[in-house]
C-alpha cells in the first residue's frame, strides 16, 4: 500500500495551541465552574486523615509479642482448616474430619477475639469515628459525581474522538496486515520477520521493567513522601489480574473475528489477519482481488483517518481541560515527588530506546522521532496510544518503512510492546511496597519483574490495564492491594506519559525491524 507524499499539516500546532488552551481553561475550571465540588473533595480527604490520626490511638497494639504470636497461630490453624477442607472427599473417616474443620473454625474465632482483645478496637468511641469515616467517604463520593457531571460536556469531545479512532483501528489492523501478509508471499517470511519483532518486543519490555526497577530503588518516592496509607482492607474497585495460561490462549484466538473487531481485540485481529494473509498468498493468482480489494479499503480508511484527525484538536483541549479541573494543583503538590521522578524514568527509557535504535537504524532515529512528534503528542493529550495508532502508521510508512512490515510489527505492538506502561508496572508496584514500609529483597524484586512480563501480556484492551496488572502483582507478594488507592488520583497523569512512550517504543521497533529485513527505504524529506 504506497502513501502519498505528505502536505505540509498544521495540525500538530492547532493540537499544541488546544493542549495549552485546556490546561489554562482546566485551571480556571478548578477554581471556579466545578470549584466547589474541588474545595468539598479536598475538605473531606483533611477530615479522613484527621479520624484516621484519631482512631489509631485505639489500634495500638497492648502487647505485641503475644499479638505475633497470635497472627502466626491464626495463620497455622487457617492452612490447618483449609488442607482438611481439600481433604474431606478423600478422607476415610468423613465425620471425623468434619469434627476437625468445626474444630479449627472455633479456633478461628478464639484467635480472632483474642486479636481484638488485643486492641481498643471494640470500643464504642472507635467505632462512633468508623461511622463518621463513612459517612464522609459518601459524601465524597457524592461530590466526585457531581464533579463528574459538570465535566462531561468537556470530557464527551475526547471521548467521541476516541470512538472515531476505535471505528476505525479494526478494519486498518486488518486490512493492511492481510495485504502485507499476502505481499510477503510465504509463511517462512512471515515467521521470520515474527521472530524478529518478538525478540525486539521481549528484549524492550525486560529492560522497561528492569529500568523501573531500578530507578524506583534509587528514587524510593514511597519512603520520602510519607503519605497517609489507606487501610488494607479497603476496596479499590479494580479487578485483579488473575492471568491463567488457559485465559491467556483464549485471549489470543479468537472465537468469532466479528466479535474481536467489534471489542476491538487487537491480538486476536492480528492472528484471524496472519491466518487470512498467509491462505491468500497461498492460493496466488485467485485472491489477488481479494487482496486487491482488501488495499483499496485501506486506502479508504486511511482517508476516513485524515477526517478523523481534524477533530484531534477539540479532543485535547476537552481532555486536558477536564483533567486539569479535576486534579488542580493539590495533587501536583503532594505528588510531585512521584509524578517527576517517573517522569524522569521516562526520558531515561526515551533515550536509552533511542540508543538502541541508532545502533541498528542509525541517525536516522532522530528524524524518526521528529516525524513522530504528531502522534507523540496526540498520545500525550488524550492518555491514549491507539488514539495515535492510524496516525503513526502513516508517519512510519513516509519515514521509509515498507507498509509489509509497518502492519505486521505496530498492531503486534499494541500488546506486547508497550514500554512506557512496563516501566509504569514495576515502578508503581515497588513504591507502593515502600509505602508500607515492606523491604522487598532482590530476588524477589525480580520474580516480580518476570510475573509482570508475562501477566501484561494478556490484557490489551483491557480498561485501565496498567492497574488491573499491578493489583494481581500486589496480590501475588502479598503487599496491600489497597495501596492502589494512592495510584488512582494521578494515574490521568501519569497516563499520558505512558502513553507518549508507547508510541516512542513501537516507532523505534517497527524502523528497527525494516532496517533487519532490509526493508527501510530513504522515505519522504521534511
Amino acid at each position: 500500500m504506497e502513501i502519498k507524499p505528505a502536505r505540509r499539516s498544521r495540525l500538530t500546532l492547532y493540537i499544541g495551541i488546544a493542549l495549552v488552551a485546556g490546561i489554562i481553561a482546566g485551571f480556571i475550571l478548578n477554581k471556579s465552574y466545578v470549584g466547589a465540588e474541588n474545595a468539598a473533595i479536598a475538605n473531606a480527604e483533611i477530615q479522613v486523615k484527621y479520624l484516621h490520626e484519631k482512631m489509631k490511638q485505639y489500634e495500638v497494639v497492648k502487647d505485641s509479642i503475644a499479638f505475633q504470636t497470635l497472627l502466626v497461630q491464626q495463620k497455622n490453624v487457617t492452612l490447618q482448616k483449609n488442607a482438611a477442607e481439600k481433604g474431606l472427599l478423600s478422607s476415610a473417616d468423613v465425620t471425623r474430619t468434619f469434627a476437625d474443620i468445626a474444630l479449627f473454625s472455633d479456633s478461628l474465632k478464639a484467635i480472632n477475639s483474642s486479636l481484638a482483645a488485643l486492641t481498643d478496637t471494640g470500643n464504642t468511641a472507635y467505632k462512633s469515628l468508623q461511622k463518621q469515616r463513612e459517612l464522609i467517604g459518601v459524601q465524597k463520593s457524592n461530590n466526585l459525581v457531581a464533579r463528574d457531571k459538570k465535566l462531561d460536556w468537556f470530557t464527551v469531545l475526547a471521548d467521541i474522538f476516541l470512538r472515531l479512532i476505535k471505528m476505525i483501528v479494526a478494519p486498518l489492523v486488518f486490512t493492511t496486515l492481510v495485504v502485507g501478509v499476502a505481499k510477503l508471499g510465504d509463511i517462512k517470511a512471515v515467521g521470520r520477520i515474527g521472530g524478529k519483532t518478538l525478540l525486539w518486543f521481549i528484549s524492550a519490555s525486560l529492560m522497561s521493567l528492569l529500568l523501573g526497577m531500578i530507578l524506583v530503588n534509587i528514587f524510593k518516592p514511597g519512603i520520602a513522601m510519607h503519605l497517609s496509607l489507606p487501610e488494607s482492607a479497603a476496596g479499590i474497585g479494580i479487578d485483579k489480574a488473575a492471568l491463567t495460561l488457559k485465559d491467556f490462549f483464549y485471549h489470543v484466538f479468537p472465537a468469532s473475528v466479528i466479535d474481536a473487531m467489534a471489542k476491538n481485540e487487537i491480538l486476536q485481529i492480528v492472528v484471524f489477519a496472519l491466518f487470512f494473509g498467509v491462505a491468500a498468498a497461498a492460493v496466488g493468482d485467485f485472491a489477488k482481488p481479494v487482496v486487491r480489494a482488501l488495499d483499496a479499503i485501506a486506502h479508504i480508511i486511511l482517508k476516513v483517518t485524515g477526517y478523523v484527525m481534524n477533530f484531534a484538536p477539540l479532543a485535547v483541549f476537552g481532555a486536558m481541560s477536564a483533567v486539569i479541573a479535576k486534579q488542580g494543583m493539590g495533587v501536583l503538590k503532594t505528588y510531585s515527588i512521584f509524578i517527576g521522578e517517573f517522569y524522569i524514568g521516562l526520558l531515561i527509557l526515551w533515550i536509552v530506546l533511542i540508543l538502541a535504535g541508532c545502533l541498528i537504524v542509525g541517525k536516522r532515529v532522530i528524524n524518526l522521532i521528529k516525524r513522530m512528534k504528531e502522534p507523540i503528542l496526540l498520545a500525550f493529550s488524550t492518555s491514549s496510544s491507539e488514539a495515535a495508532f492510524p496516525k503513526t502508521m502513516l508517519e512510519l510508512e513516509r519515514f521509509g518503512c515498507k507498509d509489509k512490515i509497518v502492519s505486521f510489527v505496530l498492531p503486534l505492538g499494541y500488546s506486547f510492546n508497550l514500554d512506557g506502561s512496563m516501566m509504569y508496572m514495576t515502578f508503581a508496584s515497588l513504591f507502593i511496597a515502600q509505602s508500607y514500609g515492606m523491604n522487598i529483597p532482590l530476588p524477589t524484586q525480580i520474580t516480580m519483574l518476570l510475573v509482570l512480563m508475562l501477566t501484561s501480556k494478556g490484557i490489551a484492551g483491557v480498561p485501565r490495564a496498567s492497574l488491573v496488572v499491578i493489583a494481581g502483582t500486589l496480590a501475588t507478594f502479598n503487599i496491600p492491594e489497597a495501596g492502589i488507592a494512592l495510584l488512582l488520583g494521578i494515574d490521568p497523569l501519569l497516563d499520558m506519559g505512558r502513553s507518549a512512550t508507547n508510541v516512542v517504543g513501537n516507532s523505534i521497533a517497527t524502523a528497527v525491524v525494516s532496517k533487519w529485513e532490509g526493508a527501510l527505504e530513504d522515505g519522504e524529506k521534511d
